[in-house]
């Protein structure tokens, strides 16, 4: 069973991520914050993380940034799922490797869980 880590401050979305993911069969959890995410991708050992920018305590790209900098971090998959546009994000995040940035507004639930499926490969 795949891991996968919602790292997303909006309580309401994140749970519709995870229970769209759950019921496809994954393994998920939760993190709030960039903080918490970090401290759950060290113990959960995701082999996905979805990742929110704009967060409270620690920014998804400040996460993304000290999670790289790991071991175990280095090559976890990551895909961006924000509102922010790829114009508008942080611009050390285009230093920062990522398997794929998706605009919520701009995608169903389900195509997110799609593009899950394409980036671990199991389709």
């Amino acid at each position: 069973m795949h891991r996968i880590a919602v790292i997303e401050d909006d309580i309401s979305l994140a749970s519709m991520y995870e229970f769209k993911l759950v019921h496809e069969g994954y393994e998920v959890r939760r993190a709030v914050n960039g903080a918490e995410g970090l401290k759950l991708a060290k113990e959960f050992r995701p082999e996905l993380i979805l990742l929110d920018l704009r967060m409270p305590v620690m920014s998804g790209d400040e996460m993304l940034e000290k999670l790289r900098a790991t071991d175990y971090g280095s090559s976890m998959h990551v895909i961006i799922l924000t509102n922010i546009s790829k114009d508008e994000a942080p611009m050390g995040l285009r230093f920062l490797y990522v398997d794929r940035y998706i605009v919520k507004a701009h995608h169903t639930p389900q195509q997110v869980v799609d593009i899950v499926r394409e980036v671990l490969g199991n389709n």
